[in-house]
């Protein structure tokens, strides 16, 4: 095992302890890895940095059943490659196809919320809201920047004067904590 596989384990070692510079590290250190597959898998910018931070936040969730006689890299590839898929596959199932004149014509589901929809989302954001007011005001800047000003991450890390890791750590811890919030109610 290289010198670099060593301090790898050692760092994974480290974020399984709850370590949040460890996961920072991980973070930093493999992004680039996840994102340019995923771009390549997408062709699409937007997809490949949800994927790749979806690919994160469930690694570091399941980071204990890591096993490590695997490359660490190749277990998130690996990670991204299946949510990829189920997005495809959930994106698939929106899609209605019918035959007619043996043509087949692909036709895009009703979307369009209904007035109950429109109630019980107005209702479901506005107890998210109360939720989201119960982080400390960081996490609660960088959620508010990304899901309700929909700012990239670049944006975000402009405007609070910090390096765009951080802002992704962050915001992965942001929606961590968010989600323990919401399960705890």
């Amino acid at each position: 095992m290289s010198k670099t596989e060593n301090s790898i384990h050692d760092i994974i070692s480290k974020a399984k302890e709850g370590n949040q510079i460890a996961y920072s590290t991980l973070l930093d250190t493999f992004w680039n890895h996840v994102y340019g597959f995923q771009l390549k898998r997408t062709e699409n910018e937007n997809d490949a940095e949800d994927i790749t931070m979806q690919t994160f936040s469930k690694a570091f969730d399941k980071l204990s059943t890591y096993d490590d006689t695997y490359e660490f890299k190749t277990w998130l590839i690996t990670i991204s490659k299946n949510i990829h898929v189920d997005l495809v596959r959930k994106r698939k199932r929106n899609i209605l196809q019918t035959r007619e004149n043996s043509e087949v014509i692909k036709k895009v589901l009703d979307d369009a919320p209904s007035a109950e929809d429109q109630l019980i989302t107005e209702q479901n954001l506005a107890t998210l809201l109360q939720h989201i007011k119960k982080l400390k005001p960081h996490y609660q800047e960088v959620i508010n920047l990304r899901y309700f000003h929909e700012l990239s991450y670049a944006d975000i890390a402009t405007q609070l004067n910090e390096p765009i890791n951080n802002v992704k750590v962050k915001l992965l811890r942001a929606k961590k904590l968010l989600a323990e919030v919401i399960k705890n109610k």
